[in-house]
C-alpha cells in the first residue's frame, strides 16, 4: 500500500518580511544568528569592571536571573532598571538571545 500520495512537486515559497517589521534570526546565543533583531545587535554592550553581561536563555525571567546572580529573586528590578532600553516597557517580555547588563554589588 502506498500511504503517501505522489503529487506535483512545487518549489518552496520564500518567506516574506512584511514592511515595517524587523527580521529576527533563530539560533539562541549568537548575536549573528540568535533571536536578535537589528535593534538588539546595536544595543550589545561590553562588560565593565562593575557589571557582567548575561545572555537570556529559554525559560529565563528577570527574577530567575536575579536569583542566579544575587541570590534573591526580588532584586529583578535592579536588572530591569539597568536594561530598560533593551527589555522595553514590559519586564515580563525578555527573549532568548538578549544580552542583559547585570550590575555587580
Amino acid at each position: 500500500m502506498d500511504f503517501f500520495k505522489k503529487g506535483k512537486k512545487e518549489p518552496a515559497k520564500p518567506a516574506t518580511n512584511p514592511k515595517g517589521t524587523e527580521k529576527a534570526t533563530t539560533t539562541p546565543g549568537n548575536p549573528n544568528s540568535a533571536f536578535y533583531t537589528d535593534k538588539d545587535k546595536s544595543q550589545i554592550k561590553p562588560a565593565t569592571p562593575t557589571q557582567d553581561i548575561y545572555t537570556v536563555q529559554s525559560g529565563d525571567s528577570l527574577s530567575k536571573i536575579a536569583k542566579k546572580h544575587y541570590g534573591d529573586a526580588g532584586t529583578w528590578k535592579r536588572i530591569y532598571e539597568a536594561n530598560k532600553d533593551t527589555v522595553g516597557p514590559n519586564p515580563d517580555l525578555i527573549r532568548p538571545g538578549q544580552r542583559l547588563v547585570i550590575p555587580r554589588d
